[in-house]
């Protein structure tokens, strides 16, 4: 099934999505450039209620930042839906849900909930046959729809075997997934065995301070990948540079001495294109 993320892959040989969790920090991303984004539920569970990625987050949580979200931006949008938030009924609702968001795709991960981030310890996986019935439920929920679904395995982790990992990807191809995401490889060498061992489109997740070794663009398309996520780079950026000021302010009770390091009034304006909004108010006033 074609549809705009597969265009883009087609197109560039890469697709490059930053992590984005609300409606200025995809705006952001577009304004960079970016064709295509990916909404982080780790971001998204710590933006909207500062809580870690533990499986706190809810189906209707993401699915109300993913409709901000794709309202904000005039690109494709995928979605960390992490496991379906169920079993394949609930996979039906979310998969459903995101289409109407207006998301153009999804990641659906084999672990039992509560789930919790990819790169952190004490992960445990659904039986296979489980989540290739979630997969099957997820194309077949989404129709004749342009949504890009993509199958993640945490059996790396979970079971420490890449062999059981790579196994689960290859079924959950066979089930209909469109990408395939084995989280949490450990060493080149094991994105390398992932690259040859899988049929394209595969994944990967670069997350600053994770197990993975952070590759570039350009290594990563080498090595055959066509998807890299970026999920936390602007949550990271975003935390550090507020963390930052606040502290500042706390202790001097200025700005004054940092206006340098900040955006200022007018720039910001331009980012939520504040004359767009004043020129259609002056548009219906002339009638």
């Amino acid at each position: 099934m074609e549809t705009s993320l597969g265009r883009i892959i087609a197109r560039d040989g890469m697709l490059l999505a930053p992590g984005v969790y609300d409606a200025l920090s995809a705006r952001l991303a577009r304004q960079a450039g970016f064709d295509a984004m990916f909404i982080s539920g780790y971001s998204v569970a710590a933006g909207t209620l500062g809580v870690p990625d533990i499986g706190l987050l809810t189906q209707t949580e993401i699915t109300d930042a993913a409709r901000r979200i794709c309202r904000a931006v005039d690109c494709p949008v995928i979605v960390d839906a992490d496991t379906g938030y169920g079993s394949v009924v609930n996979v039906v609702r979310t998969v459903k849900d995101l289409v109407a968001a207006g998301a153009k795709g999804c990641f659906l991960e084999d672990q039992v909930w509560p789930k919790r981030c990819g790169h952190m310890k004490g992960k445990k996986v659904v039986p296979l046959a489980e989540h290739a019935a979630r997969i099957k439920a997820a194309v077949d929920a989404r129709g004749d729809a342009d949504f890009f679904i993509v199958a993640r395995t945490d059996a790396r982790e979970a079971s420490d075997s890449l062999d059981d990992a790579i196994a689960r990807a290859r079924a959950y191809k066979a089930a209909g997934a469109d990408g395939l995401f084995v989280e949490a490889p450990q060493s080149r060498a094991e994105l390398e065995r992932i690259s040859r061992e899988l049929e394209p489109p595969y994944v990967a997740n670069m997350l600053e301070g994770g197990v993975t070794p952070l590759l570039a663009r350009e290594e990563l398309a080498a090595l055959g990948f066509r998807i890299a996520v970026f999920p936390l780079s602007g949550l990271f950026a975003a935390a550090r540079a507020m963390k930052e000021v606040f502290r500042h302010l706390k202790e001097k009770g200025t700005t004054s001495d940092i206006v340098d390091r900040l955006l200022t009034f007018h720039d910001f304006h331009q980012v939520v294109d504040l004359a767009g909004y004043r020129a259609l108010d002056e548009r219906y006033r002339e009638q």
